[in-house]
């Protein structure tokens, strides 16, 4: 018998007109949050994953487990249920990783509130979740995060359905969590909304990890000015959340693909 060895093609012909304009505009939306994790330096090779829901349907999109968040595209998405069960992909070999859907479905599915749900493992990340500690209110950045994050302690690689449930009890009402020992997830009512959480949050821990490292006496602001800044800083409280500074994020990456020898996120 003939072996047949796998494929692993990245080129594939676009989806859009086999998709509602909804789900195209999901897809192209979730392929550029990919891309701006890249630019970000929040990615982790192939690993981790961002979901997002399509519109007015209960299936939700994720990346091909195999492929860089900067080569990722709109059509390289996979359209996935709940479940983990995978309802369309381009034709190869790569599937999705068992971690996203335990993860991720266990939130989409507890949450009908929540559109997109991003998980890393930054180094900062990383090792503000291994901290006893946890996140400090040190700067401002951080003091969004009072009283609205979650912790869920570690229970070894996500890949247990029976974890879902304190999953979700530890994330709570909240759009950020730690997941101890592990790293960083938010989700948001919109993308936008999630993918703004994650880079507030990443940014709480690297100034962490560096303040911390100067082994200096460190300053906390009080219990009052605490509650009051993270206050103004929810979604809603003074304007939606993500929105304004995503069409400079479209921006930045048009202006990266011009020198990308990737093909562009909206294909």
């Amino acid at each position: 018998m003939d072996h047949i060895a796998p494929s692993y093609s990245t080129d594939w012909p676009s989806i859009r007109d086999q998709v509602s304009p909804q789900e195209w505009q999901a897809r192209c939306d979730l392929a550029a949050c990919y891309r701006l994790m890249d630019v970000f330096g929040m990615t982790d090779m192939i690993y981790n994953h961002i979901t997002l829901r399509i519109p007015g349907t209960e299936h939700l999109l994720i990346n091909l487990y195999g492929l860089l968040y900067k080569e990722i595209t709109a059509t390289s998405l996979v359209k996935i249920d709940v479940e983990g069960n995978i309802l369309w992909k381009p034709e190869t070999d790569y599937g999705i990783n068992k971690s996203g859907y335990v993860i991720h479905g266990a939130i989409h599915k507890a949450r009908p509130d929540v559109a997109a749900v991003i998980h890393t493992h930054t180094r900062a990340g990383m090792a503000v979740a291994s901290m006893t500690c946890g996140l400090l209110p040190l700067t401002q950045t951080t003091m969004r995060f009072v009283g609205h994050l979650g912790y869920h302690d570690y229970c070894g690689p996500a890949v247990d359905l029976a974890e879902r449930e304190s999953i979700v009890a530890d994330l709570g009402p909240h759009d950020a969590m730690i997941l101890r020992n592990h790293g960083l997830l938010t989700c948001g009512a919109t993308l936008q909304q999630a993918f703004n959480t994650m880079y507030q949050l990443e940014s709480a821990c690297r100034a962490q990890v560096d303040a911390m490292a100067a082994q200096t006496a460190l300053n906390i602001p009080s219990a009052e000015i605490l509650e009051k800044t993270a206050h103004l800083y929810q979604p809603g409280t003074r304007r939606p959340y993500g929105v304004l500074e995503w069409h400079a994020m479209l921006r930045l990456l048009a202006a990266e693909q011009k020198h990308s020898a990737f093909p562009p996120y909206w294909v």
